[in-house]
């Protein structure tokens, strides 16, 4: 019986692998083989993270401390993580961050630190990555972690600098899609919905946000932890060999009405 989701023997970075998404992501993939190197600017955190990959799934995890808005600290991620595995198939960019206020007032700080962290960052671990291990293997698997309000605007949180990062992002993925694909490198974009984080928790339990939601949300209710994990296994897989430059929204259905 062929197992089309075996990642066994190959090697994935996720970013903002401190908590979140970035943690149950990189344990979907553990769970299928996968060895992980989790990286955040949270070192302790890293390390009970790395602990509980080890101790739960049996692979190999290598924690690295980096500020994705730091090309120098980018690039030494790539290199510690090719000293040590000799490959990189996957990468998970999940590192972001959101700056909520009304447009008028939104500072050209907070604008900025949108763009470093969520569009910027992405493209500088995309860079490396694929100039230092992909493109010399002709293979890898990059999922970037966008976001609903990637596609959409919104009328309840105001994040004008989230939605511009966020929808650069998705279409940047199209782009590296097209010119990475001769390389055996597919390039895809996830839009998750509103799911339960430590980022989000605070918002999410409000009886405002939770009426709101059900009114905006088809199935009525937020992500629960797990429902990303088959999007990630699978555009991280090689059963996805054929599909690039996709924006997969998993969002209850927000985004089809």
């Amino acid at each position: 019986m062929k197992n089309y989701f075996d990642l066994q023997g190959h090697v994935a970075i996720v970013t903002g692998c401190s908590g979140g998404l970035g943690v149950q992501m990189a344990r979907a993939l553990a769970n299928q083989g996968c060895n992980i190197v989790p990286i955040a600017r949270r070192m302790e955190k890293l390390e009970e993270v790395a602990a509980e990959l080890r101790r739960d799934f049996g692979v190999e995890v290598l924690p690295i401390r980096c500020d994705v808005t730091v090309t120098e600290q980018v690039e030494d991620v790539v290199k510690q993580t090719m000293e040590r595995f000799g490959r990189i198939d996957i990468l998970i960019n999940n590192a972001g961050t959101g700056a909520v206020a009304p447009a008028e007032d939104i500072t050209d700080a907070q604008f900025d630190n949108e763009m470093q962290i969520d569009l910027f960052g992405t493209f500088r671990m995309a860079r490396a990555v694929a100039k230092h291990a992909m493109i010399p293997a002709g293979y890898g698997r990059i999922i970037n972690i966008a976001s609903m309000y990637g596609l959409v605007g919104n009328k309840i949180a105001p994040c004008s600098p989230y939605h511009a990062a966020k929808g650069g992002v998705v279409n940047l993925s199209r782009g590296l899609a097209a010119e990475w694909g001769k390389y055996g490198i597919t390039v895809n974009t996830i839009c998750p919905g509103y799911f339960w984080t430590p980022l989000t928790k605070e918002t999410l339990e409000t009886d405002w946000f939770s009426e709101y939601a059900k009114g905006a949300i088809p199935q009525e209710r937020y992500g629960k932890e797990g429902e990303l994990d088959s999007a990630a296994i699978f555009l991280a897989s090689p059963a996805s060999s054929y599909v690039t430059g996709v924006a997969l929204p998993v969002d209850g259905g927000y985004t089809c009405v």
